[in-house]
């Protein structure tokens, strides 16, 4: 039987440990419930587009009638950033013939589920060529997704965002912002496809407003976002024709 003084101790333990959970689940809490939100342009793709269609914990973003190809691009959310913020992007994309996959992730961090992608293919088991990318922490998660499971895409496109390893096993394209005030270029030595926004920064490929940190733009989200599509149509483009 243990002593008065042992139990007070293990008593005392016990209410530490349950304060320390507690407050570190707290402290998780607010950190995840500060995130950037899409802004009115996005929340009107999403709600009002008649080629947007809701699955799950995705959205998918298909083409034009008659413009539908076989390609397909999935797509990772940068961090603490609400996937709908991409919504401008992606139907852009879209309209390039590309349908186009925007993944909601758990916390709106992709971190918690690099295998994402692994929930698309079934769903959509017309597209026969994929490609996977992200912006930010979302093309650093696609990366390392790919590095894993090299043979599910033809190609990984990152935006303001740089691979996890040294080099990809597939060909590579990184998008950034020359004012990008975020991304550690350094780590951006091993990929084989760069392009530079000039005028561009970090959060102009989504549609959320400024981000702490970040450079100043000198051109406008939509411009960014513009440019970017033309840069991945044309690297999907020159993948195929290989």
């Amino acid at each position: 039987m243990l002593k008065p003084s042992v139990k007070k101790k293990w008593k005392w333990a016990v209410i530490i440990i349950a304060v320390i959970i507690f407050a570190a689940a707290a402290a998780f809490f607010i950190y995840v419930s500060d995130y950037y939100r899409g802004n009115a342009e996005a929340q009107y793709v999403i709600e009002q587009s008649e080629r947007v269609e809701v699955q799950d914990d995705m959205w998918v973003f298909r083409p034009e009638s008659g413009k539908s190809t076989d390609t397909g691009f999935i797509f990772y959310p940068g961090g603490k950033v609400e996937a709908i913020a991409y919504a401008p992007l992606l139907q852009q994309l879209s309209d390039q013939g590309v349908t186009s996959v925007l993944v909601k992730m758990p916390f709106n961090l992709a971190v918690f589920d690099q295998n994402a992608a692994e929930n698309v293919y079934d769903l959509l088991p017309d597209i026969q060529t994929w490609y996977i990318g992200g912006h930010s922490l979302g093309g650093a998660m696609a990366s390392s997704y790919v590095n894993k499971h090299p043979d599910q895409a033809s190609g990984l496109i990152m935006l303001g965002a740089y691979p996890v390893g040294d080099s990809s096993p597939i060909p590579s394209l990184a998008i950034y912002g020359s004012e990008d005030g975020l991304l550690d270029h350094s780590k951006l030595e091993g990929t084989e496809n760069q392009h530079v926004i000039e005028g561009g920064n970090h959060a102009y490929f989504g549609s959320y407003g400024e981000q702490k940190g970040d450079g100043t733009a000198a051109i406008s989200p939509e411009e960014q976002q513009a440019q970017t599509v033309k840069v991945i149509s044309s690297f999907i483009l020159q993948q195929e024709q290989k």
